[in-house]
């Protein structure tokens, strides 16, 4: 690849985010930042939201627009900060018959963004641990026993519905002794996992 061919710099950036790219990771590739209306305009690239687009000759991704919210959640390195969580992590999973209508990501207590949450978008303020998040089909995305653990808090009275859930979760290896021992030393968590897990 060369490094003066700003397109196929680009093409590896996007490739790995399922089409999608931000305006600093164009830049980088070479585009120079007064060309990216015309890109638009020349039906190369889609404007997603601001500072992110997605190359439009890309197949429509499976997981709809979930890697633009993940752009959207970066921080000042540009690394995103949300992972997809509750409904949508299991449903990125296939746990459950899961189908949110919004995309549900939990970011740090601390972030904050300038623009407003997208419409498409339902923000969770959490910390986060790296053993309970995972790489999915290039997305951040929380692992099933966090997940199941989120919305069980949420929703107290739904905790008999997940259990199947969590079952079938432990089954298929997507919920291991450790994580299982983990979540038990937590004090906000050992009653629902001994609830979920019994």
């Amino acid at each position: 690849m060369k490094k003066n061919d700003p397109f196929a710099v680009l093409m590896t950036v996007a490739q790995d985010q399922q089409g999608y790219f931000t305006t600093k990771q164009a830049i980088e590739a070479g585009y120079a930042d007064n060309t990216h209306p015309y890109h638009v305009h020349a039906g190369n690239w889609e404007r997603v939201c601001r500072g992110i687009y997605r190359m439009a000759h890309f197949p429509p991704p499976d997981d709809g627009e979930m890697m633009a919210w993940l752009l959207w959640s970066r921080g000042r390195d540009e690394k995103p900060l949300a992972a997809m969580s509750h409904q949508t992590a299991l449903s990125l999973f296939e746990l459950g018959d899961f189908n949110p209508a919004k995309v549900h990501m939990s970011v740090p207590k601390t972030f904050r963004r300038n623009s407003p949450t997208p419409k498409a978008v339902v923000l969770h303020r959490a910390t986060l641990t790296p053993t309970e998040v995972t790489q999915l089909r290039g997305l951040t995305v929380c692992r099933p026993l966090r997940a199941l653990c989120d919305l069980a808090s949420a929703n107290p009275d739904a905790v008999a519905n997940l259990r199947p859930i969590a079952v079938e979760a432990r089954r298929r290896g997507l919920i291991t002794e450790r994580e299982l021992s983990a979540m038990k030393e937590r004090k906000d968590a050992r009653k629902i996992v001994a609830t979920l897990l019994p």
